[in-house]
This record gives C-alpha cells, sequence and structure tokens, in this order.
C-alpha cells in the first residue's frame, strides 16, 4: 500500500491495483504491444491475458513513496523491441502520474514474448 498523498483537505491512498490497472491500460494502447503477459511461477509459461487481467501482467511497489512499475508485454513479430518498450515506459509513467499523482521512480518492462501473427 503507498504512503498516500496529503492534500489540505485530508488524504487520499491509491492502492497498487488502481496504478497497475491504469499501467496495464497504458501498455496496452502502444504501438506494437499485441498483449500483457503472466508468468506463472508454478510451470514458467508466460500466457496472454484478456483485457479484463490488464492488472495481473503489472506489479507497482512503493519505495520512499515512488511507485516502481514493472509491466510484462508480448510484443508483434516484427517490431522493434527496444523502441515498443521506450513506448511502454513514458506512456506508463506518464498515466500513472496524471490519473492518481502519485510520484512514479521507475518502470521497468519485462517482454515476455512475441507474437506471430496466423494469417496465411
Amino acid at each position: 500500500m503507498t504512503d498516500g498523498i496529503t492534500t489540505r483537505y485530508g488524504r487520499i491512498i491509491i492502492d497498487e491495483e488502481v496504478a497497475a490497472t491504469i499501467a496495464g491500460i497504458a501498455a496496452t494502447e502502444c504501438y506494437g504491444v499485441v498483449g500483457m503477459a503472466s508468468r506463472r511461477i508454478k510451470d514458467g509459461i508466460a500466457e496472454l491475458l484478456g483485457r479484463e487481467n490488464l492488472a495481473r501482467g503489472v506489479k507497482v511497489t512503493f519505495d520512499d513513496g515512488q511507485a516502481i512499475i514493472t509491466v510484462n508485454i508480448v510484443v508483434g513479430y516484427g517490431i522493434r523491441i527496444s523502441e515498443v518498450a521506450h513506448n511502454v515506459m513514458h506512456k506508463v509513467k506518464y498515466m500513472v502520474e496524471n490519473l492518481t499523482g502519485l510520484r512514479v521512480a521507475r518502470v521497468k518492462i519485462n517482454v515476455q514474448g512475441v507474437k506471430v501473427n496466423g494469417g496465411a
């Protein structure tokens, strides 16, 4: 749980799940991101998450009142992974800071896979 944001009217506490959902939505809106991935520790298989489970592909922790966000993504084949990761980092940081007021110290990107289109 975050330390919260103190205003002159009181204290606002934003749960990690809220920041994770915002980060997941922001990441999936970036060009080249096919979807979010959740790594199941049990068997080491990365699974593609549906739109309703975006927060499962994101981990949010707090250190000294600042958020550290880790995003697990799957990118499309043929797209420069470094550019996609760079865009996701910037968009996630921007959206979380602007929508919640939290300070984001770092955004870490884990590319869990590359998806090839199954067309003919």
